[in-house]
């Protein structure tokens, strides 16, 4: 795998292949060169168009190599430097940076418009599929196919007066989905609150309370006499809205009154005041249904349905809706069992459970059923024990060995890790990035997989290999401990693993159909999900939860409570998932400015039927909903559903196979990398996991993981 490929002649944010030298692509560099790469890519293009101008005219029958091989070269350019600014902004978030990538996106829109709206690549491609679609290999096909719907989805098909809208309001739809991004990120920093006193903080773990006192240090805070800097043990501690600081504080905090504060604060992010994205929503939903309409749907939902799985929005609500009546009944009953929790400990007899108790409470539960205490099995997942056991799964049932390479790669901050995969016998195959821990101020939250570099074919035929990004925003180590990861950070690595391994595992040597890309969305969840499940393999469990001073294993009876625990909770998990993805596909589907009513009255109003605690006043979530407004998940965050049928199935057949016995293991294992994780988006999700599993999916297993039975649903 090539390394360090920029040169004293080349910028480094132009190489366009191998590793980017991430320190060097600066914003003044980005500014300086992106444009006249941007010129470049489109006077190439052109010079393509001209040429199949040209062979269209003398009525020839194209060919793949002389259409799809230039395009995809050109688009590989621009996905490499374009990408890499992308990455970067999640990353290394800077105010430098984020002007220059909002004043350089909508060139990127325009060229990908531009391209995409080629009514003689349109002609050629057609072309291909009818004169020589037999020759094609399956891949091909696909690959055709989805291109040809992509670019009806770009306007292809639209007269100049209505491209030129369309474009104008493609451009601003980026540009509102980066301000809405930026705007969570800002919210989510701008919000502290100083703690002083003991009564503040009673109930937290020592953990926590580290990553408080640190937040302090951080921030200059400091109330010891000798001017010494804060402690965990006697403070001050600073509280935040990031996920490593509010989370542990909305579960564990006894003080309730700070626990609706900070919960109040957290639930209106960007809701008010200068940072309000209440009105980009409205505007970014407007514009959708403008698109859409313009090219020829119903509406946006419709649109994004095009190419997934799911035929229709019915078909959506169906699955949602069985789920959520299954789900109901379990969620009711656990809002009681925390009600009963709370007044036997003490709680006022006229006590009403709201939105900032359930955390507390249901952990409180959780004590009481399984005298499980998460937070103190931190010390057992040091963040290093827990990918060794990782990756020793991944040998076991891919046949792959991953080693660390730190220090064989450019990287852009201290904490980022790159790591070699290879198969047994020592081939290398793919390579990845670890950037695991939380940076409030300058990488955004959650957690994602993207690529880096996909797998292809150089002209001379030698394979490029492919290169993941796997983003996390873990607690991170504190001056005497390593990483100590919560089991629900260790599922969220799983996850994001899942994911790289799709990318990383592949075999197919298209850009344009190799790992995720191609897949549909709502099928795209399959692998982390499946790789989820691995967490509490009773095999790979003791095999990562091992005590980070003494090597001892976790006590066998705390393993039987998280086994029991994974159903805990889980009507109000799933109707959680439930209602983020009915009120995307409504939104998507059913608002429109003519309908009487704002965004979040409509999400309100869905909330009736999908929550068993109404939201507050301030709740303002979808000022938040990344995922929807400033992601990839617009109509599509039912996927995680979708896809969560798909991988408990799958799952389950290694559960058929037998779980201990690991020669059935492998070669299901194996199976499910020939599969799931090698085809990408070359064959269709069904055909594939048919290939798998020998059948279609059902929910059957699903049903079962999630505790529910099988009369309710």
């Amino acid at each position: 795998m090539s390394q360090r490929l920029s040169t004293k002649d080349t910028p480094a944010i132009l190489v366009g292949h191998g590793l980017p030298e991430y320190t060097l692509i600066t914003p003044d560099e980005i500014e300086a060169h992106l444009p006249t790469l941007l010129k470049e890519i489109r006077r190439e293009f052109d010079d393509h168009e001209k040429s199949l101008q040209q062979k269209l005219s003398n009525n020839q029958d194209l060919k793949w190599e002389e259409v799809m091989i230039p395009l995809n070269h050109l688009s590989e350019r621009l996905r490499w430097s374009w990408g890499t600014v992308c990455h970067l902004n999640g990353v290394c978030n800077s105010p430098e940076l984020r002007k220059v990538h909002a004043k350089q996106q909508p060139e990127v829109v325009r060229l990908t418009n531009h391209i995409g709206q080629s009514k003689v690549l349109h002609l050629a491609i057609t072309n291909i599929k009818e004169s020589n679609y037999k020759s094609l290999d399956k891949a091909q096909k696909r690959i055709l196919e989805a291109e040809l719907l992509s670019m009806t989805n770009r306007g292809v098909g639209l007269d100049n007066s209505s491209k030129k809208s369309f474009n104008v309001d493609s451009e601003r739809l980026a540009q509102l989905s980066t301000i809405f991004s930026n705007n969570v990120l800002d919210a989510t920093n701008q919000w502290s609150l100083l703690l002083t006193k003991s009564s503040e903080i009673e109930g937290l773990p020592p953990r926590a309370l580290k990553v408080l006192a640190s937040a302090a240090k951080e921030a200059g805070d400091s109330f010891q006499e000798d001017g010494s800097d804060p402690t965990a043990e006697h403070g001050p501690w600073r509280l935040g809205l990031d996920m490593p600081r509010y989370i542990p504080f909305i579960t564990y905090c006894t003080n309730r009154s700070l626990r609706e504060l900070v919960y109040r604060a957290h639930v209106k992010r960007a809701s008010h005041g200068d940072i309000n994205n209440e009105p980009l929503i409205e505007e970014i939903l407007v514009l959708r249904n403008k698109q859409a309409k313009r090219l020829g749907y119903s509406n946006w939902a419709e649109l994004s349905l095009a190419n997934k799985m799911a035929n229709n929005v019915e078909e959506v609500e169906t699955l949602l809706d069985e789920l959520r009546v299954a789900a109901i009944p379990s969620a009711q009953n656990e809002l009681k069992e925390m009600q009963d929790c709370a007044s036997r400990h003490g709680a006022p007899e006229a006590f009403d459970l709201k939105p900032w108790d359930i955390s507390y409470w249901a952990e409180c539960l959780r004590k009481e059923h399984f005298e499980l205490n998460q937070e103190k099995l931190r010390p057992w997942f040091p963040l290093d024990q827990v990918l060794d056991g990782l990756f020793l799964l991944c040998e076991r049932l891919f046949n792959i060995a991953i080693e660390a390479a730190d220090g064989k790669a450019p990287i852009w901050n201290d904490d980022v890790r790159f790591f070699k995969v290879k198969e047994i016998n020592g081939s290398e195959i793919a390579a990845f990035y670890l950037d695991p821990f939380s940076r409030p101020s300058s990488k955004r939250g959650g957690a994602w997989m993207d690529e880096c570099i996909s797998r292809s074919k150089t002209t001379n035929g030698k394979t490029v290999l492919p290169v993941a990004y796997l983003i996390c925003n873990q607690t991170p180590p504190t001056k005497d401990t390593p990483s100590l990861m919560s089991f629900e950070e260790v599922e969220t690595l799983f996850h994001e693993f899942g994911h790289g391994l799709q990318h990383m595992l592949t075999n197919v040597d298209y850009p344009e159909a190799a790992g995720i890309n191609n897949v549909e969305w709502d099928a795209v969840e399959l692998p982390s999900q499946f790789m989820e499940n691995w967490c509490l393999h009773r095999k790979t469990f003791m095999s990562i939860a091992k005590h980070w001073k003494t090597g001892e294993h976790l006590p066998e009876k705390e393993y039987e409570k998280l086994l029991q625990n994974r159903t805990f909770n889980s009507g109000f998990s799933t109707l959680r998932q439930i209602h983020f993805a009915l009120t995307d596909i409504k939104l998507h589907s059913q608002w429109n400015e003519g309908l009487g009513i704002t965004p979040n009255q409509l999400h309100r109003q869905i909330a009736e039927t999908t929550t068993v605690i109404p939201p507050i006043v301030e709740d303002h979530f979808l000022c938040a909903f990344s995922h929807i407004f400033a992601g990839g998940y617009a109509a599509g965050y039912y996927s995680y559903k979708w896809a969560e049928v798909l991988s408990a199935d799958a799952f389950a057949a290694f559960e058929e196979a037998g779980m201990d016995d690991i020669s059935k293991l492998k070669t299901t294992g194996m199976l499910f990398r020939q599969t799931i994780l090698s085809q990408g988006g070359s064959q269709s999700p069904s055909e594939i996991f048919e290939a798998f599993r020998g059948r279609p999916a059902n929910t059957k297993a699903l049903i079962r993981h999630s505790g529910f039975s099988s009369k309710s649903d």
